[in-house]
Order: structure tokens, then sequence, then C-alpha cells
């Protein structure tokens, strides 16, 4: 089930939190939707689940409008909102029992709850109370109740937040196996985890999308040089490093390790060679290293910010 989004625009008061925000995102994708605090993520992600309603614009599931259509669109989608609101006071299997029942879910409401404990991974915890719960696991929980009703749409609000490392592989997997057969976006600040899961980012600035296409595709566009990270056996002088060719700056990390940026288009590690071979310099280590997504997301949104 694909989902459209146009032109939307949300105020709050004289403070506009989107802008004329536009995209689509098509069945059997996950895209991470990505930006500062105060970018708008949370707030696109309420109108999308039509739990507040925009200005203006139109967001449309196959069609079926978030406004004119909510209870059909409501049916389709499963949300895990970034403060997982839960009853504390419940068992896990008695929480789960009652979703199921307000989704009105027709078949076993036990067996529907038992599936998604498995999925979910909550076997060991599942006789506990919620508001026993590790912060870890109340998130888990939130990821079932999003999940129980078999939505075509997942709208996943720092689904990762609290998990230990083996937990984030897990939900990791989960999550990447539920994007073959849904449309799922998620919103988050580990740049590690999009890069893993995401098929497609979208970054939002101020209200407005500043750059939509994979981590691929927005690192060509970024326009920035490559970093490379060498090691001199001997003591060198920054100024030095700057008059190499190609080279667009220069930081000492430690000691003789420096991180050289190259000019965009531009590799250095030859003139990096040539310039210790002509200065009697003993190179210990020279890598390439990728840019990351990480720093795509602060040169894009800080150079936005910077044309305010």
């Amino acid at each position: 089930m694909s989902v459209t989004v146009k032109n939307i625009t949300k105020l709050y008061g004289s403070q506009k939190a989107l802008d004329d925000v536009s995209f689509k995102v098509e069945s059997g994708s996950v895209v991470g939707f990505l930006g500062p605090n105060g970018a708008g993520k949370s707030t696109m992600m309420k109108i999308i689940t039509c739990f507040i309603p925009q200005n203006s614009g139109i967001v449309e599931f196959c069609g079926q409008d978030v406004i004119e259509d909510s209870l059909e669109v409501r049916k389709n989608v499963g949300y895990l909102p970034e403060n997982n609101p839960l009853y504390t006071d419940m068992y896990i299997k008695e929480y789960l029992e009652f979703v199921v029942g307000l989704h009105q879910l027709s078949g076993s409401r036990s067996k529907r709850v038992a599936e998604m404990i498995e999925i979910t991974g909550l076997g060991l915890e599942q006789h506990k109370k919620i508001g026993a719960l590790s912060k870890g696991y109340r998130q888990r929980v939130g990821l079932a109740q999003a999940l129980i009703h078999d939505p075509k749409v997942l709208i996943l609000d720092e689904p990762t937040t609290g998990l230990d490392p083996n937990q984030l592989a897990d939900i990791r997997q989960l999550i990447r196996a539920l994007g073959k057969e849904k449309t799922v976006i998620l919103s988050t600040h580990i740049m590690q985890e999009v890069e893993a899961i995401c098929d497609r980012v979208i970054i939002i600035n101020r209200g407005k999308i500043i750059a939509d296409g994979s981590s691929a595709s927005l690192t060509k566009a970024s326009n920035s040089g490559e970093l490379i990270l060498v090691e001199f056996e001997q003591t060198v002088n920054k100024n030095s490093l700057l008059q190499i060719n190609g080279v667009s700056g220069v930081e000492n990390i430690q000691g003789n390790n420096w991180k050289i940026k190259t000019q965009p288009g531009a590799d250095a590690r030859g003139a990096l060679f040539k310039f210790a071979v002509d200065n009697n310099l003993a190179i210990l280590s020279l890598q390439k290293q990728e840019q990351k997504l990480e720093d795509i997301f602060q040169k894009l949104t800080l150079e936005n910010d910077s044309k305010k």
C-alpha cells in the first residue's frame, strides 16, 4: 500500500512545523525519515497516522484520504510513537489481547498475541506487568501492538530507543523483513541504523524536505570530497599538508595521525605519497574513508540553516 503526501503544511500558532512537504512511499520499501530535533518528523508521522490534522495538503493511502477516510486508513496503519504510551499496570499478554479487541480482529485472540510475542522476542517477559519491564522490552511491546493487526503501512518513530546491541540486531532484522511486504517509514537519530535498514532516505529540516534518495545518491549529490586517514612516523607541519594538490582541509587527530579532506572529485593519495618521499617521511598507514550518512546529514542540515 503506497503512501502519498502532497503539499502538507502544519501550523502551531504562527510557527510552521511543516512547510509544503511532498513525497511518496511505495509498498515493499523501508524509508528513513530524518531530521534534527524540531524539524517536523513527529508532526508528519502524526498526520500520516490520523492523530492530528494538517492545515493544508493531502495524505492518501492508495487513494484513501487520512481525513475523509480516517477509519479505513487506521485499519491499515501500525504506529509506534516516539513516546511509547502503554498501560503499565497491565500484563503483556493482557495488554496485547486488549489491543486485539480494539481492532476487532477475527480468529483466535490468544493465537495472534502468541505470534506477536514470538516475533518481537517477548517470550521470557510475557508474564510480567509492563511497568516491571526495562525500556527496551517496553519498546518491544510497542512494536507488538503496532504489528498485531497486520497493517499494510508501518510508521515507527525512534523504534530502537533503549534497546541493547543484541536487541538492536533482532529488531533491525525484523524491520527489514517487514519492509519486503509492507510500507515502512521510520524516524531515527542513529545513522548506522538507516544505512543498515533503509532503501531510501528523506531528510527534513525546519519543516522542509532538503534531500530525498538512497544513501549512495545522497553521497554523490552532496558533492563532498573524500576523507583520508594517514599516520606519519615523524611530526608533520599542518600548513605543509594543506599545500598538497587536491587537499581542502586537514585535521590532527592525535600525535602524527591526520584526517585529510580532499576537494570534490580529487584522490590525494598519490600526492600524499609523493609529499612523503619528497620530504623524507615514512607513512605508517593510509586509508581512504567512505563518506558516511552522518557526515552528509550534518553537511546538508548545516548548509540549510546557514541559508535562513
